[in-house]
């Protein structure tokens, strides 16, 4: 694990920073590049969101990880029509858990099942495991199985946790993306990582042109890391996200928990943080999720 400053400012601002860039980004999700895009004062948060707090709130309520009550926590938020927006493979595996099945047989597989879907919500783990345990990895591959049971959805996961944990390092640019690379296991995941163009100020245009432009895990991932990296502003961020079009609410949201881990809930933008519906659910979940680590870590 990346040894950083984990104050509960820092994962606030990876669970806040995240709602922002998925509620924002949730706006454009599917649509067409374009450099004329204005970000939204005001948005709606989706599944990347729902999941990512339901997995907050079964840590906590078990008082560490346990896979059963994740799986569960999910199956509740799905039965009460609290997620929205999600993806076929997730959506499969939701409705396989509300059914009654176990977690380890839920998750979709095959190529299908390589999307972002296990990505989006695996933030929080970063302020728990360390990526050289193998146990803990074992963890973070089971946690992802649970509705995506496919390696490049494992590696993306992997790749969201090393990023999330070298933004609290208060690292950047290029550095940021060597650790993340070294982190993720061999995959198509990883083969984007290395091939993003080492130069600063590095161009949207210059990392769609390696990581491409679609809703599977090994371009969406790579694509939200490499600008997360470089960033400084969630507003401009965020702006050149939906200007890049594509699967802006996943890549907002993956982008804006590693921005929000670096500089934490106090430097987001207070006009963005309010712009999002039910910003009071996050904050309320953020907080208990904040406590827990702080006490996990004493």
């Amino acid at each position: 694990m990346i040894s950083g400053n984990l104050d509960s400012g820092r994962v606030i601002g990876a669970l806040v920073g995240g709602a922002i860039g998925d509620a924002l980004g949730a706006l454009f999700e599917g649509r067409e590049a374009d450099g004329s895009r204005v970000l939204p004062s005001r948005g709606i948060f989706t599944d990347d969101t729902e999941l990512t707090l339901a997995t907050c709130e079964a840590i906590v309520a078990a008082r560490g990880l346990d896979l059963d009550v994740v799986a569960a926590h999910f199956a509740t938020w799905f039965r009460s029509g609290r997620i929205h927006g999600a993806g076929s493979s997730t959506t499969k595996a939701l409705r396989d858990l509300a059914a009654g099945a176990h977690w380890a047989l839920a998750g979709a597989r095959g190529e299908h099942a390589a999307g972002s879907g296990a990505a989006m919500r695996v933030a929080p783990l970063a302020f728990l495991l360390d990526l050289d345990s193998d146990e803990d990895r074992t963890t973070l591959r089971d946690l992802s199985r649970i509705t995506h049971h496919n390696d490049e959805a494992y590696s993306a996961a992997v790749a969201v946790v090393a990023a999330v944990q070298a933004a609290c390092a208060d690292l950047t640019g290029d550095a940021l993306l060597d650790v993340v690379i070294r982190a993720t296991p061999d995959s198509l995941v990883r083969d984007r990582l290395t091939t993003i163009p080492r130069e600063p100020r590095r161009s949207v245009d210059a990392i769609v042109a390696v990581t491409e432009r679609s809703g599977r895990a090994a371009s969406v991932v790579p694509f939200a890391i490499a600008v997360a990296a470089d960033a400084t502003d969630l507003g401009s961020l965020l702006t050149a996200i939906v200007q890049a079009g594509g699967d802006t609410d996943t890549t907002g949201s993956i982008a804006g928990q590693i921005l929000g881990a670096r500089v934490g809930v106090g430097a987001l933008p207070i006009a963005l943080v309010e712009g999002v519906v039910d910003i009071a659910l996050v904050r309320r979940v953020a907080d208990e999720f904040a406590a827990f680590v702080e006490m996990h870590q004493a």
